[in-house]
């Protein structure tokens, strides 16, 4: 029997529920994104607005632009079914103005506001798993067992309420237990035996497992900015973001299992169980909404016309959210090919549970080099440092208590992400230019993790998580410009690699309870348009 000493928490989102809010990608204007987004030690572009805002001191004319994208997405796991999404965008629409102080020391004062797409969460994969080792069921009973919750504690009652009166809200468990009715009994996913709470998966159980996968919603930021120039060779600037982030996500998992330790339909309130066959699924919906702010600064660094030398600064973005979410668990159990018994359960006596909380995602700093060659060409290299590390989560901030626990785990799940950004870009007439780029993001879990050498603990009523293992764009484009008028396009090729874990692995026993997990690959493909006027 497995036995799993994690807690139960009562908070509203765990440590991989906030590194998944907290996501960026590469988005933003064409010229932006052909270069790889390695624009933070050149300036001059809209989209530095959400980067290094010393860009925006670069401009010597006002600038308004608007860019348009049309997503291709696809989603594959091992062994699974591919995916594919098309979705069109307005990724970015932005204004610059530029007033000219007649001084030597600072020529020019800058103001811009931009609206940017941060992050897209669209996405949707499925598959399976086969002969699976250990069982979803024996998963939560463990966690019960280990939080020394019995059956009882499971029940309501008329006087009490197991959803708001346990002291670990174990939802899960809750809608695991006490599914399908039959006579003087209850049928479960898991089930007393002699005092301990039992899953389904035993000496001699085999089946299969099948999962599902549906994310949808987006991370916008809104940002003000102001900056300048000092003699044309220090630029800085800073900016105010205001996010708004949506997400939904549907998630199912469910099992097949023959020789399954079930409820013996003729002995419920003596304990006794039989081998026979079980389906059981889980289908948890989830809505996340809020809004949020941060700060950003930068400045860049012109010794000689043919260098530029960027640093940049992001503050932690300061989230309100609220979440929705919803749990429905079903089963049935067969002798042979005799139906016993079957039900179905929802979380919260069937609403929604909705709760507030805070979430402080990671801070990041910004080292940028660039090259300027003749009149001709430009070549540049970003490099991100992102403090994954860092993320915070807490109630609501009307008591701005931090959840001490959840801190800890992520300090012990997560390690720094490093995003190496490397873009170029050649005149091959005034009015024609080429772009190229490449980017690379490294994992964000440490070794403990990925190595599955840890519990992971996840909180509400869903036990699986994902986390990348890493990221590449390749990025290429063109501009065109006539006097004031310009149009720019860009095409990138994203491939992310991620894991999804059905559940934790267990290291408290020897030897390991497994998880089952599975390796996910995204290409995604962009094409954008972008087009402004200077003036």
């Amino acid at each position: 029997m497995l036995v799993c000493c994690v807690a139960m928490t009562a908070s509203a989102q765990d440590a991989f529920d906030v590194l998944h809010l907290s996501q960026t990608e590469l988005r933003g204007t064409s010229r932006f994104m052909s270069m790889a987004g390695a624009f933070g030690a050149l300036g001059g572009d809209i989209s530095v607005m959400n980067q290094n805002p010393a860009g925006i001191g670069v401009y010597r004319s006002s600038d308004v632009g608007i860019t348009f994208s049309l997503d291709l997405n696809s989603s594959k796991p091992v062994g699974g079914q591919k995916d594919s999404q098309t979705k069109f965008n307005v990724n970015n629409i932005g204004y610059v103005g530029a007033m000219k102080l007649n001084s030597e020391v600072m020529p020019n004062f800058n103001w811009g506001f931009s609206y940017n797409r941060v992050n897209s969460f669209h996405r949707h994969y499925r598959g399976g798993f086969d002969n699976i080792p250990t069982s979803l069921s024996n998963y939560i009973a463990g966690q019960l067992n280990g939080s020394g919750i019995t059956a009882n504690d499971l029940v309501s009652t008329t006087t009490y309420n197991p959803y708001f009166n346990s002291p670990y809200a174990p939802w899960i468990g809750i809608v695991s237990y006490d599914i399908a009715t039959k006579t003087n009994g209850a049928a479960d996913i898991i089930s007393e035996n002699n005092g301990h709470l039992q899953g389904l998966y035993g000496d001699g159980t085999t089946g299969f497992a099948e999962y599902e996968v549906d994310e949808s919603g987006h991370t916008d930021e809104y940002s003000i900015n102001f900056g300048g120039n000092l003699a044309n060779v220090l630029y800085w600037g800073l900016g105010f973001g205001i996010m708004d982030l949506s997400y939904d996500s549907y998630h199912y998992y469910g099992e097949s299992l023959d020789n399954a330790y079930i409820k013996d339909s003729d002995n419920w309130q003596k304990s006794q169980f039989m081998l026979g066959g079980a389906d059981f699924g889980f289908v948890n919906y989830l809505n996340t909404k809020g809004t949020g702010y941060n700060f950003k600064m930068g400045v860049i660094f012109k010794p000689v016309n043919q260098l530029r030398i960027g640093l940049a600064f992001h503050t932690p973005t300061y989230y309100e959210l609220r979440d929705s979410y919803y749990l429905v668990s079903n089963m049935a159990a067969f002798d042979g090919s005799t139906l016993l018994y079957e039900g179905e359960k929802g979380s919260n006596g069937g609403y929604y549970y909705r709760t507030d909380y805070s979430i402080k995602t990671p801070w990041r700093f910004m080292g940028s080099l660039a090259g300027v060659i003749g009149q001709k060409g430009i070549l540049s290299l970003d490099y991100e440092y992102v403090g994954n590390e860092t993320m915070r989560v807490g109630d609501d901030t009307r008591n701005h208590n931090e959840f001490p626990d959840v801190t800890n785990r992520v300090k012990d799940y997560f390690a720094p992400s490093h995003i190496i950004r490397v873009g170029g870009e050649f005149r091959v007439t005034p009015q024609w230019s080429l772009r190229a780029g490449y980017s690379y993001k490294t994992t964000q879990v440490k070794d403990v993790v990925d190595n599955y050498r840890t519990d992971i603990v996840t909180v509400g009523t869903d036990p699986s998580y994902q986390y990348d293992t890493n990221e590449q764009n390749i990025t290429c484009g063109f501009g065109y410009k006539y006097k004031s008028v310009y149009l720019d396009m860009a095409y990138v090729h994203k491939m992310r690699k991620s894991v999804y874990n059905a559940f934790s692995p267990v290291t408290s026993v020897s030897p390991i309870e497994p998880n089952l997990s599975t390796d996910v690959t995204d290409n995604n493909n962009r094409i954008s348009l972008t087009l402004g006027f200077r003036f």
